[in-house]
């Protein structure tokens, strides 16, 4: 069994001390769970969730924050701010020590839910999602499949490339996604196009960023300033249909390719929790060119991106049907980004965007330098023409009908517990129609 945590991580509930805890007293994701016919926030401990919603009954929780955790979406909490989001975290890493008085241990225990079994929730009202392509491994390759000639464009290494996505369509973890309709490329260049259900179904391992604190329109967000906006991370699968996604993105980028389904982990790590794992942005190339001075701080490029380690996972009907575990398509890291989270949103609102409490900012497929390292099947399968071979016998070139997609992170440091992201998970249903 493995080892617990130190006595100053220590909580109550053994099974958050353990190390391979997802959720140790350092972590306190936010969620939310239907309970009686009602959506409530929550924060991850061990293997239970602690209800926010009794816990603001019992007066567990400073006057300021009962309202806002009451409520059933994290956007009040958020639009807090930073002295309300460290209260309520401070308050609650208290209640759950392992050093709690006895009355409030008696309270928190009797707003304890079992994970297992309940139905978890998207915990914030996204009003707005974009998505970037910040990473520069996984933008050669697939460059290199399209364009052998030029795989990055003059851009890129200037501008983080991204676009407006469908917040509408954003799903939580565990809901299906059913296969898109939609028109392909033709075989014959002198024929109509193709419309039917995508073949080329595909997954992109993703991080969200989420917006704690807006800006006015017309009011840009300092290099400087940019940390301050965001309250937390969590899982993304950026769902794709190349086939439909490379015959419409010319000439204005992805539209009925990319907007039928993003899948979210129900866990929002909060910034707070990630301080430990800050690491250095990405050292960029002598020959390349340095960002240009809005996208450039000292703070940032020492301590702008984070060590999050990141798998994806394959679980096939035929695996399920022989009891066999998830295979692991690839592993990755956040820390591998080409552009940091702070330049994304610095970007984002340098024009005067006003980015809202609750938006998603995803990071766009997060791939490491190595070919096996990538997060998307349309890098792992040059396109579907290197099909993968899994241990069933089986092959994939892409999706098919059955196949869940799992996707799970983890932060490590010295001196340190482990935090794990929790999964974003979901499976391919056949196409209606």
């Amino acid at each position: 069994m493995a080892k617990p945590t130190s006595a100053s991580h220590e909580s109550w509930l053994p099974e958050a001390n353990l190390t391979s805890a997802d959720f140790p007293l350092t972590h306190l994701p936010y969620g939310a769970f239907e309970h009686e016919g009602r959506q409530r926030l929550c924060v991850a401990i061990g293997a239970h969730l602690l209800d926010l919603y009794a816990c603001a009954n019992s007066s567990l929780l400073p006057p300021s924050l009962i309202e806002a955790c009451q409520a059933p979406f994290l956007n009040p909490l958020m639009a807090l701010g930073h002295r309300s989001w460290t209260l309520l975290r401070e308050t609650l890493t208290s209640l759950l020590h392992v050093d709690a008085a006895r009355d409030r241990r008696q309270g928190a225990e009797a707003a304890l839910h079992s994970i297992v079994g309940t139905a978890l929730v998207k915990p914030a009202l996204v009003p707005n999602y974009t998505d970037f392509y910040a990473s520069l491994h996984h933008a050669t390759r697939v460059g290199r499949i399209f364009r052998p000639e030029q795989p990055l464009l003059p851009n890129y290494k200037y501008v983080p490339i991204g676009y407006h996505g469908r917040a509408s369509s954003i799903i939580p973890s565990g809901m299906p996604v059913i296969r898109p309709i939609g028109q392909s490329r033709p075989s014959n260049p002198n024929e109509k196009p193709n419309f039917h259900a995508t073949r080329s179904l595909d997954y992109e391992l993703e991080l969200a960023l989420y917006i704690g604190q807006g800006n006015l329109l017309g009011t840009p967000i300092s290099i400087t300033e940019a940390d301050s906006h965001l309250f937390g991370i969590s899982l993304l699968n950026d769902w794709s249909a190349r086939d439909i996604q490379s015959w419409e993105y010319q000439p204005l980028g992805p539209f009925l390719g990319k907007n039928f389904a993003t899948t979210i982990s129900p866990w929002i790590t909060p910034m707070a929790a990630l301080e430990p794992f800050r690491v250095p942005a990405t050292p960029r190339p002598k020959d390349d060119p340095e960002p240009l001075r809005y996208l450039h701080s000292e703070a940032d490029r020492q301590r702008g991106n984070f060590n999050v380690k990141l798998e994806v996972l394959l679980s096939t009907s035929t695996m399920r049907e022989n009891r066999l575990g998830p295979y692991l398509l690839s592993e990755s890291n956040l820390g591998d980004l080409y552009w940091t989270p702070a330049q994304l949103i610095t970007h984002h609102t340098s024009n005067g965007c006003n980015l809202q409490i609750g938006d998603i900012l995803a990071t766009g497929t997060i791939s490491g330098p190595a070919e096996a390292s990538g997060g998307c099947l349309l890098e792992l399968t040059r396109n579907g023409t290197e099909p993968r071979l899994l241990p069933t016998g089986e092959t994939r070139a892409f999706l098919a009908d059955g196949d869940e997609i799992i996707f799970r992170g983890s932060c490590e440091a010295p001196s340190q517990p482990r935090i794990g992201l929790g999964e974003c998970r979901a499976m391919i249903l056949p196409a209606r129609g």
